[in-house]
């Protein structure tokens, strides 16, 4: 069977001291068992957050890594970096990443394999931009994403990952795919990946929805056979929305 994922990126909010005291709002109010909860902070928060995480269902991601190991790269933070921090996940490939850092699938790949080759789980992100969507070509745009990066690892490998599917047009602007649009392109994308691995990977592959799921849609959402849990952005910053969220289930 396979898990179900609610992951928090509070991308580059709250000081340390914030998100030390949202970290244990979290820790203190959650109290799903059957749910993997992921919180995905800046670097800078990463080691505090785990020192003050008890609860053993809730984990700690890294919203990046370099791609490279080691070396003369001013301000990178590795994924041996991450790793000893006590973070357990990597959010990798997300939109913000790809438009306003020029992330290609090239350096993705390399990220993939560092962060995995750490013990890193990632959770990969994909998805389509507005015109994509308009154009009706949107299932061929965000396989031929995968395709070019974690079709390209190994079945033992592909299983380690976490996929994100994040419409892009649905990001930060209060607009949410509906429940047919995400269902569709969950399903798609699990079809995609039964054809490259297998269907008993594809099966045990959870697939997050990553498009302004909030504590209003995400029962809705999680309802959809094909919908494994969320990547939250906004919304994971409220401790009590994010939980709201977790037991949607």
């Amino acid at each position: 069977m396979r898990k179900k994922v609610v992951a928090g990126n509070w991308k580059c909010n709250t000081t340390v001291a914030e998100g030390v005291a949202l970290a244990k709002e979290v820790n203190d109010i959650v109290t799903a068992t059957d749910v993997v909860v992921v919180l995905g902070t800046p670097f800078t928060h990463i080691t505090e957050v785990v020192k003050t995480i008890t609860n053993k269902s809730i984990s700690v991601a890294a919203q990046n890594c370099a791609a490279e190991a080691k070396g003369a790269f001013t301000g990178e933070v590795s994924a041996a970096m991450v790793q000893s921090t006590g973070a357990k996940y990597v959010i990798l490939g997300h939109s913000e990443r790809r438009e306003y850092y020029g992330e290609t699938s090239e350096i993705l790949n390399k990220k993939v394999a560092l962060a995995l080759a750490n013990g890193l789980t990632p959770i990969y992100c994909c998805g389509e931009a507005l015109p994509i969507r308009e154009s009706g070509k949107q299932n061929e745009f965000v396989i031929n994403q995968l395709q070019e990066t974690v079709f390209t690892l190994s079945p033992e490998d592909f299983k380690k990952i976490i996929i994100a599917y994040e419409p892009i047009w649905a990001i930060g602007t209060g607009v949410t795919a509906t429940t047919q649009q995400a269902q569709d392109m969950h399903k798609a994308l699990r079809d995609a990946i039964a054809t490259k691995f297998g269907n008993d990977i594809a099966q045990e592959t959870s697939i997050l929805y990553g498009g302004s799921c909030n504590a209003s849609n995400a029962k809705e959402l999680f309802a959809s056979p094909d919908v494994d849990g969320g990547l939250i952005g906004g919304a994971s910053l409220k401790a009590a929305d994010f939980n709201t969220i977790i037991m949607s289930y």
